[in-house]
């Protein structure tokens, strides 16, 4: 064909809507959005460098035994044709209603480029046609290049490949055609992977978004041959393997690579607390357990005769408090430290020079964000957690971000493509200059010179211009609900007109509904202001849209800057991951399960559209506070020993809080003393967010190995792997579902293990799911190199492939598994994903996990690793406390309570579990406790006949002890002890509010069937310049949880006064029970500090005359119980003559 002929025909093969290479001689600049089928005659134009019009058509030849499509390697680094149809479209679907695709009215199409077909030359701006496509390439590589290319890039001095930029090896050229016959296979095999179907294994498909690389000597549906593959091409395992050996020997330009220790090297380790510590730490427990028990041996054996019941009250409550303290001590006795080791992780998954294929080999991690109510959780603090989540330093192709709303809210399915719209600037700029924090609303209002360890020349104007583009967007965010009012207002008006003049044109009433409408003219499928039918908060469909399509698994780079840019990214990664929005359906009539039912759509959902291995999950508030978090996380799943870890738990970490810490909304105590302790023996409890999962431990699977522990505190252990068990008839297991099975040497009873474990009744009737399961556990699988006994692993390198691109019939299929009525009938939340019949579901499920035989580990970063926000108002901080509180005692009250758990939970770990039911009972002795100090200086008597020796020198062992232990926990948990004192400050006042409420809540609920319900904890959004950053902290909102403990000051106030006064006119006076009535009047009264000042409001707002007032009131009391119950009533008179006023 005449090279200068203006029309070009290319014949090609289809393959369907995905694979459908077109010839053209320059890129189009758009493209349409219709699909390309098999047969048409597709006109293109346009202009070459020339200045030439060119017409290219191409003819699509259907696929045939005979001849198979080609795929280019172009097409696989751009995705699907359909993306941006897929993209720019919204998916609904739900109850008695089908699954529709709205599409959006676009203002501009995108441009789409069009790859080239694999029989040209592959070399930019060259278009000519390759001699034959069987020949061998010029390079390793397998880069397709033409011959005029390559005399010229081998005359121009460098002699370097454009595919993989190393010099063109001419050896190639001087071998005989049977060793070229050889090396073929070879050069196949550097080249991209293609996308290849997996084995089918007990009629489960396992080629669903997952592909292995398939063996390039064996066939498509046989194993690898290790043996003939050894003697087709001499090659060796162990260290050679990687490297064709030359004239017999191995020839390295660069040192030897060390295999060997690279693959030995941890990738986390465990370190003990130091002996000089943790010894004496465990010494002081035992000889406070011996103070305790000779206190409450001397209490019960000498009784107060003068008040028996005072007596009998306290003795009570301190038997109850010893019981309690023993089980919040024993689970402490093995706390451990983890670190990571980062580069090793690089070299072993990462593309280095002894990866050649240039794809990462880490697992793909799906990131959950939920919200539930855009008012009460504003939008801008859930784009700052995506945006964070987009920019975190983890494999671009291996990432996908769902937001979860639950209200179906407008506000912020907007505010998400406002996000997706200024992440393109974001995440850029943040992957050049290394940015941390990666949530710009945190980044920009630092304290700290930005300038610090940036050594980039562009940072300061590049800096400048990013900050001008986020306050629009913080503008832009914050005006959208009344920016959605106004649109809304505008076109029901609108439409109210049309029907005005329809109605005089039929006839007849016509209802115009209130509508929500969207930016591009469409009414909106969610929740409406109006709240209409079937547009209500608990009455909609399901959507899903994909804001942001999945990326290549190439980096994209910008060859030359754009003007329109606000950054230079040509030496910067500007993909960004994959974000989609869901909205699951709602109607009346069905429990929707509040947040673990949400939390269950979404792994639905995204196993269909992404199946990633692992699940990360964030609450809106809590964003990325380390880039480098999910990889410390990785570390854990992937070292040796990581196949038996279900999730990896980073501590909660908050913002925004008072410094003085008022409410100990830190809760460094629990997170820095507990979770480590508990990291020590099966692994911390799991809290609801900032949690890594393994997604077959959610799916309910067993680990592969587990122990049993037998006999007295469970001494007695035995190890067994759960894939060698089999199950007996009659055997009541209702925990364990069997992993899943790839034996070779059993495939019979592996495939039927596999159906069994796999059946509709569990999962639902979506064969996608269910497909998705087996690819989602290999990806979980450690290498070869690091499994364990009786564990199957993976091949190095078999994740370094490319997704399979998201197609209509996926995300249909997601509609589908996010509808309300998916669950009936199917074991989700029974014991598949979040567990549902307890407001703390986060407790339920990691108790689930543990009671299977699973283990987790607590990860603490030196940076931290997320980073939220909390509740700092007096009030909402109660209602939260009340809500954990409750949960506990639900927890206490079902089959999930710790003395019913299976032998494979350790004997420590199951106390902690049974301390989590248990804790909120305490209430009901502490309020009696803070209540006998008032009473003893009500009554004048006192807990015990007499002050003498023994009382007190024990009472002495018991509290320094518990004060050395408190100074040893905080030396090695490394907290302060103004965290220590705040935490035991609010144990009083959450005792004394929340949490007999919460028991008394759980009783009616358990024995009545009272159903309880909560209002979402408010987000507090970020304060503008000039306002007040702790305002809310001195709000005050009455709430009846307030009764109790300001009862319990009040009651101790005037007690004290009646005390002092009673001994001060008493003719005889008791200084000492009146120093021991006082001393513990004072010891409640320095816990309620932080509540008192809590209900004064702020700082000086408080009138002196208020002060004034209590003080005369109290003296009136106290006078006025003198003269009822005088110190001595033969002296009545006596005392009132002296207490006469002039």
């Amino acid at each position: 064909m005449d090279p200068d002929s203006p029309v070009r025909i290319t014949v090609s093969s289809s393959g369907g809507l995905r694979n459908v290479p077109l010839s053209s001689p320059v890129r189009r600049s758009s493209i349409s959005n219709s699909p390309l089928s098999g047969g048409e005659l597709r006109r293109r134009s346009a202009v070459g460098s020339s200045g030439v019009e060119y017409v290219a058509y191409t003819v699509q030849i259907p696929p045939t035994p005979d001849h198979h499509p080609l795929v280019s390697d172009s097409q696989t680094s751009h995705g699907n044709p359909n993306e941006n149809r897929i993209k720019d479209t919204v998916f609904t679907g739900g109850f008695n209603s089908e699954t529709r695709a709205h599409a959006k009215r676009m203002k501009s199409v995108e441009e789409m480029v069009v790859p080239k077909s694999k029989l040209l030359c592959q070399v930019d701006g060259c278009d000519e046609k390759l001699l034959n496509k069987s020949s061998k390439p010029h390079c390793e590589c397998g880069f397709k290049i033409c011959d005029d290319c390559y005399v010229e890039y081998c005359s121009n001095g460098t002699g370097v490949c454009p595919g993989c930029k190393e010099p063109f090896h001419e050896s190639l050229e001087e071998e005989d055609d049977d060793d070229v016959g050889l090396m073929n296979p070879m050069m196949m095999s550097e080249e991209k992977d293609t996308v290849n179907p997996l084995l089918r294994r007990g009629g489960v498909r396992l080629e669903n978004n997952f592909s292995l690389v398939r063996s390039f000597k064996a066939p498509p549906n046989q194993e690898f041959d290790h043996n003939r593959w050894l003697f087709e091409t001499n090659g060796t395992y162990g260290f050679g393997n990687a490297v064709w050996p030359r004239e017999g020997s191995y020839e390295y330009e660069n040192p030897r690579p060390m295999f060997n220790d690279r693959m030995n090297r941890p990738l986390t380790r465990k370190l003990g607390v130091s002996a000089a510590i943790i010894s004496p730490y465990r010494l002081l427990i035992v000889i406070r357990l011996a103070a305790l028990a000779l206190f409450l041996t001397w209490r019960i054996s000498h009784p107060n005769h003068d008040a028996v019941w005072l007596w009998l009250m306290s003795v009570i409550c301190e038997v109850w408090f010893a019981f309690s303290w023993l089980l919040d001590q024993l689970p402490k006795l093995c706390p451990v430290t983890r670190t990571t080791d980062l580069s090793v992780l690089k070299e072993r998954f990462e593309p280095t020079q002894n990866n050649p294929k240039n794809l990462s080999d880490l697992p793909g991690i799906d990131i959950f964000v939920s919200t539930a109510d855009a008012e009460k959780e504003p939008p801008l603090v859930t784009a700052n957690t995506i945006l964070s989540i987009l920019a975190v330093d983890y494999p671009v192709d291996k990432i996908a971000c769902y937001l979860s709303d639950d209200g179906g809210s407008l506000v912020t399915f907007e505010a998400l493509a406002e996000v997706a719209s200024f992440a393109r600037t974001w995440v850029p700029f943040c992957r050049k200059h290394e940015i941390e924090p990666r949530n710009p609303e945190s980044y920009f209002s630092q304290k700290g010179d930005p300038l610090k360890n940036k050594r980039r020349v562009d940072f300061v104007r590049e800096r400048r211009k990013v900050k001008r583009e986020y306050d629009e967007f913080k503008v832009r965010i914050n005006a959208l609900p009344e920016t959605i009012r106004r649109r809304s207002d505008a076109c029901n008006a609108r439409e109210e007109l049309l029907a005005k003049k329809k109605q005089l044109e039929i006839g007849g009433p016509m209802k115009v509904p209130k509508a929500t409408w969207m930016s591009d003219g469409n009414t909106w499928h969610g929740t409406w202001f109006s709240n209409e039918e079937d547009h209500s908060r608990g009455d909609h469909a399901g959507i899903i849209q994909l804001m942001l399509a999945p990326p290549g698994p190439e980096c994209a780079y910008k060859t030359e800057e754009d003007p329109e840019d606000l950054i230079d990214t040509r030496n910067v990664d500007t993909r960004l991951p994959m974000l989609v929005y869901v909205s699951r359906e709602k109607r009346p009539g069905f429990d929707h399960n509040k947040k673990a039912g949400a939390m269950n759509a979404l792994v639905r959902a995204s196993a269909i559209m992404s199946n990633g291995s692992f699940i990360l999950n964030l609450d809106c508030d809590h964003y990325i506070h380390n880039s480098l978090a999910l990889r410390e996380g990785m570390c854990f799943m992937l070292d040796r020993g990581g196949d038996k870890i279900c999730y990896v738990q980073f501590p909660q970490r908050f913002e925004g809080i008072d410094p003085s810490d008022r409410y100990a909304n830190h809760n460094t105590v629990f997170f820095d003393v507990s979770m480590r302790a508990l990291d020590g023996l099966q692994g911390p409890m799991y809290v609801g967010t900032g949690c890594i999962f393994r997604r077959i431990a959610l799916y309910g699977f067993s680990p592969p190995r587990a122990t049993e522990h037998h006999g007295w505190f469970g001494g007695k252990k035995i190890k067994f792997s759960l894939k060698r068990m089999k199950k007996t008839k009659g055997e009541d297991d209702t925990e364990m579902i069997l992993p899943i099975v790839d034996d070779q040497n059993n495939n019979e009873e592996g495939d039927d293990e596999l159906k069994q474990a796999l059946i509709p009744e569990r999962f639902g009737d979506s064969t996608y799911l269910i497909d998705s399961i087996a690819v989602a556990e290999f990806g979980g699988r450690l290498i070869h190199e690091l499994r364990g006994k009786d564990s199957h692993g993976r091949p190095s390198g078999s994740l370094a492939v490319q997704r399979e691109p998201i197609d209509r019939a996926a995300i249909e299929e997601a509609i589908k598994v996010v509808t309300c009525f998916y669950e009936d009938k199917t074991e989700w939340g029974k014991r598949v994903g979040w567990i549902y019949g307890s407001i703390t579901e986060d407790v339920v499920t990691g108790y689930r996990m543990h009671n299977r035989g699973w283990r987790s580990v607590y990860c603490v970063t030196k940076r931290d690793a997320f980073r939220g926000t909390a509740p700092i108002n007096l009030t909402d901080r109660l209602i939260q406390v009340l809500r954990w509180a409750t949960g506990s005692v639900e927890i206490f009250f079902s089959r999930n309570n710790a003395l019913f758990a299976s032998r494979r939970m350790k004997f420590l770990q199951r106390i902690a579990y049974f301390n989590v039911g248990m804790y909120p009972f305490t209430s009901i002795f502490l309020l009696a406790y803070c209540v006998l100090p008032a009473l003893s200086l009500f009554s004048g008597k006192f807990i015990v006949q007499s002050l003498n020796v023994t009382f007190l020198i024990l009472l002495l062992a018991i509290t320094v002890t518990l004060s050395m232990l408190a100074l040893l926990e905080i030396r090695w948990s490394k907290i302060t002890l103004h965290d220590w004192w705040r935490n035991e400050q609010f144990w009083l006042i959450g005792g004394t509010s929340a949490h007999p409420v919460a028991v008394i809540q759980g009783l009616l609920k358990v024995i009545a069937g009272i159903d309880i319900s909560f209002t979402l904890t408010s987000k507090p959004a970020a304060a503008d310049d000039g306002e007040d950053e702790f305002a809310e902290l001195y709000e005050f909102r009455f709430t009846m949880l307030m009764i109790p403990p300001v009862t319990i000051i009040l009651m101790n106030v005037a007690a004290i006064a009646v005390g002092v006064f009673r001994t001060v006119y008493s003719p005889f006076p008791e200084w000492s029970k009146l120093l021991g009535g006082v001393f513990f009047s004072f010891w409640v009264l320095s816990h309620l500090y932080p509540f008192a000042k809590g209900l004064m409001g702020r700082r000086g707002k408080i009138s002196t005359i208020v002060y004034l007032w209590s003080m005369l009131i109290c003296i009136v009391v106290s006078l006025i119980f003198l003269y009822v119950h005088p110190p001595d009533g033969s002296r009545r008179q006596s005392f009132m003559m002296r207490s006469q006023f002039p």
